[in-house]
């Protein structure tokens, strides 16, 4: 009896995703511990976010905010027996009861006193050029939740609203982009910036015409520009990811870049994504 076999292009993109993805292991394999950190996050068997920050320990993390945390969920911590081991579970703190990256980002008192380059830079320049007069400039610091609540204000505070007078009312001339398109940017460029890369901090600058959201770090292999504007989820520090999608300041659906460009083409304004050297830069025409 003759067999008929049947094209399946899904299983067969699948079958060669895994073949690369075993590939790359054989290769991780080879190259021990020489393997790069960005090689070893590409197959999957390392978190960068999860690694231990030297000399921090739970004496750092901001117990309060923790216990906060996990009321959430029902768990009372400051009721529990061992609340290391907990913090160790949930990858605030290491095997070794270190404190992690994510932790300190998320958790800290001061995570700027052993992370430096974990905040942003925002400057509002007065003009089109970087070279223009400035006519703000801050640095903002704390853990990343409040760094996008401080950084959202800052530059709420800064975006001119044009009006005029008609009749006896104050009218705006001119739309401004809602609370939600900064919010989004912000916890993009927090979120997914690459923190191995020291001395290098994420970047807002305002314009006249434009704001630029400039974070350090490329897009993952898997992801292209291209695919931005229409729904991508993809996690470059995985633990980060899990604390902020819990803490409600993202949901994990790829959609929050689409609503961002939406919005803007509604207006007529436009969204570019560029990756320049090591880092990422979203400009949202204004």
């Amino acid at each position: 009896m003759q067999q008929i076999f049947k094209y399946n292009k899904k299983q067969d993109i699948l079958i060669n995703s895994m073949k690369t993805k075993a590939t790359n292991i054989a290769e991780l394999l080879r190259q021990g511990e020489n393997a790069s950190i960005e090689f070893k996050e590409q197959c999957g068997v390392f978190q960068y976010d999860a690694t231990a920050v030297e000399n921090a320990s739970i004496k750092q993390i901001n117990l309060h905010k923790v216990s906060e945390y996990f009321d959430a969920y029902q768990i009372d911590f400051e009721q529990e027996e061992n609340p290391e081991n907990l913090l160790k579970n949930t990858d605030i703190l290491t095997e070794q009861y270190q404190a992690t990256i994510a932790g300190m980002l998320v958790f800290a008192l001061n995570p700027q006193k052993f992370i430096p380059s974990a905040c942003i830079s925002f400057a509002h320049f007065a003009g089109n050029e970087i070279t223009e007069e400035l006519i703000d400039k801050q640095t903002i610091t704390g853990t990343l939740d409040q760094q996008i609540d401080t950084a959202l204000a800052v530059i709420k505070n800064n975006i001119k609203m044009p009006s005029t007078i008609q009749g006896a009312k104050i009218e705006p001339n001119n739309f401004c982009y809602p609370d939600k398109v900064s919010r989004e940017l912000l916890v993009n460029a927090c979120v997914h910036r690459n923190y191995a890369i020291s001395g290098s901090r994420i970047r807002v600058f305002m314009f006249n015409n434009r704001i630029e959201f400039i974070s350090p770090g490329k897009l993952p292999n898997t992801v292209t520009i291209e695919k931005l504007s229409y729904g991508v989820s993809y996690a470059v520090n995985p633990v980060i990811v899990k604390f902020m999608e819990n803490l409600r300041y993202i949901d994990r659906l790829g959609r929050g870049l689409p609503m961002v460009c939406k919005i803007a083409k509604d207006y007529c304004k436009a969204v570019t994504f560029e990756e320049i050297g090591e880092e990422f830069k979203v400009t949202l025409e204004l």
